[in-house]
């Protein structure tokens, strides 16, 4: 096996009819959630739900660079964050219009992500996570010492954003579907991107960025702009989750959430785009499950990765590769 065979990440052998399959089984059952919570008589489930939505938007983003592109970013969810802190601060000083925050989102990760990927897409292997490390915690400091705006503590919204001027997103279930409608909307876009040139130029670049370049092509530019892109989305994440929570702290950019989103993508199946949905539905539920038997949950999480690794490489889509008989 080459070096660079042995750096690859294993992805799944789930097959891109048998993914379109599942991703399209899963929303279907997601759009009839509200109705189910309604009629066993528990409203809270449309927002535990809406949670795992907001994260599974956060690791299909991650899954864009890592399952792709071998980008394995441990500051990812600074960009989370970064989409929070926009909800939080202008809604602080009195704009509320979630346009307004989607778009400030977009555009202060946007930047981030050019001047940080600009930087880290420069080194490769432990070099390149050290330095997404560092960023994402530079983020993370810089929030904690915002006294301003909370501090480490941070700060309660005192509404959800408005849709022009009205308080659509007050009712869960609104949101609960304003989410999933996102989440369909990128798996639909990451999934044109893979199949592009550009998406074919990303896996290229992973099997061999010297090929790549011998044959014409400037990965460095092709890896920034996926950087750009997953980063944007996660922000769009990040936008949600403080909507969802009303509240934002920097909890949310922690190399901590960093990790738990590499969990997410391992979980579902690398480089499957669904693996990522499928991985914050797994890891989300174990935890809300194993909190009602033990504070210490994450130990059951660790047990459940390591049993998932040795037994099924592929994740949960591998699994369903072996039950189904998907090709890739």
């Amino acid at each position: 096996m080459s070096d660079a065979a042995a750096r690859r990440p294993r992805r799944s052998g789930l097959g891109l009819p048998t993914r379109h399959m599942v991703a399209g089984a899963l929303f279907v059952l997601l759009a009839a959630l509200p109705f189910i919570a309604t009629a066993i008589g528990d409203p809270f489930l449309v927002v535990v739900f809406t949670r795992i939505l907001v994260f599974a938007i956060a690791a299909l983003s991650l899954d864009l660079i890592l399952g792709y592109g071998a980008l394995v970013s441990f500051g990812h969810a600074a960009y989370i964050g970064l989409g929070a802190y926009c909800v939080g601060i202008l809604s602080r000083h009195g704009v509320t219009d979630l346009g307004v925050h989607l778009a400030a989102a977009i555009g202060l990760s946007a930047i981030f992500a050019t001047v940080t990927g600009a930087i880290a897409l420069r080194t490769r292997g432990v070099y390149f996570i050290m330095i997404t490390l560092a960023f994402g915690q530079m983020a993370y400091f810089f929030f904690v010492s915002f006294a301003a705006y909370g501090g480490d503590d941070g700060m309660s919204l005192a509404q959800r954003s408005t849709v022009f001027g009205s308080d659509l997103l007050r009712d869960s279930t609104t949101l609960f579907y304003l989410t999933l409608a996102i989440l369909v909307g990128f798996y639909v876009v990451a999934s044109a991107l893979v199949g592009s040139r550009f998406g074919r130029v990303i896996s290229g670049t992973r099997e061999n960025a010297l090929r790549m370049q011998a044959i014409g092509f400037r990965p460095f530019r092709y890896q920034l702009v996926a950087f750009v892109i997953a980063g944007c989305m996660a922000a769009v994440a990040g936008v949600l989750l403080a909507n969802q929570a009303m509240f934002v702290s920097p909890a949310y950019m922690s190399w901590h959430r960093s990790g738990e989103l590499i969990v997410m993508v391992i979980l579902g199946g690398i480089g499957t785009l669904i693996g990522g949905v499928v991985g914050a539905f797994v890891v989300l539920l174990l935890e809300e499950w194993l909190a009602v038997f033990t504070t210490h949950w994450r130990m059951g999480l660790g047990i459940v990765l390591i049993l998932v690794v040795f037994f099924s490489p592929g994740g949960v889509s591998g699994l369903v590769q072996r039950l189904f008989g998907g090709n890739r």
